[in-house]
C-alpha cells in the first residue's frame, strides 16, 4: 500500500499570507485542498498522513522529518500564491521540484501538473527548480503546487469558491494515483 504526506503549506499563523482584501487566508485554502485530496486518496486505499497542524505552524524541517520518519512514497506541499501585497495580473498554475530531483521527482511533478492544468484550465506558469525546503530535505520524490494566485482578483475568487477547490484536489489526486499506477508498472 502506498503512503502519501499532504502538506498545507505554512500553517494557520503565518502572517501575511492571505489576498489583498483579507478575504482569503492561505492556509485555510491549502488544508482545505489537504482534506479533500486525502479523501479522494483514501478511496483508492492509499495511506494518507499530514505533515502540518491546525494547531500550530509547523517548522519546515519538521514537515519533512515527518515525512522521512514514515517512509513515505511522495511528499505533496499545497499552496496558493501571491506576486506582492497588492492586487495584481499575475495568474497560473506552477509547480516546483528540487533542481537535483530524481527521474521519479520529475514523473510525479508532471503527472500533477499535467492533471491541473487540464482540470482547472488556468494558465500554465510550467514546472519549475526550486531549492525549497520541503523539497530539499524530503527523502523521497516531492511535488509543490500553487493552484493560483491570491493577488489576481479572479483566481483569488476562484481560490475561494467550493467548485475550484473540489476541482483542484480532484486534478491533484488524479496526478498522484496516475504516478502511483505507473510507479507499479514500471
Amino acid at each position: 500500500m502506498a503512503t502519501i504526506i499532504l502538506d498545507a503549506g505554512h500553517g494557520p499563523l503565518t502572517p501575511g499570507k492571505r489576498s489583498p482584501d483579507g478575504k482569503l487566508l492561505e492556509y485555510q485554502f491549502n488544508s482545505e485542498l489537504a482534506d479533500r485530496i486525502r479523501h479522494y486518496l483514501l478511496l483508492e486505499g492509499v495511506d494518507v498522513f499530514y505533515s502540518h497542524e491546525n494547531s500550530r505552524d509547523v517548522p519546515l524541517t519538521e514537515r519533512a522529518a515527518i515525512a522521512n520518519k514514515l517512509d513515505a512514497d511522495a511528499f505533496v506541499s499545497l499552496h496558493a500564491n501571491a506576486f506582492g501585497n497588492s492586487w495584481n495580473e499575475a495568474q497560473g498554475i506552477e509547480t516546483y521540484m528540487y533542481p537535483q530531483a530524481s527521474k521519479r521527482t520529475a514523473a510525479l511533478v508532471e503527472q500533477v501538473h499535467h492533471s491541473m492544468i487540464t482540470a482547472c484550465g488556468r494558465k500554465d506558469r510550467g514546472m519549475k527548480p526550486a531549492n525549497f525546503a520541503v523539497l530539499r530535505e524530503t527523502k523521497m520524490p516531492a511535488v509543490l503546487v500553487e493552484c493560483g494566485f491570491m493577488t489576481n482578483r479572479e483566481e483569488a475568487g476562484l481560490l475561494l469558491s467550493r467548485a475550484y477547490r473540489v476541482q483542484c484536489a480532484r486534478a491533484i489526486g488524479f496526478g498522484i494515483l496516475n504516478w502511483l499506477y505507473h510507479e507499479k508498472t514500471t
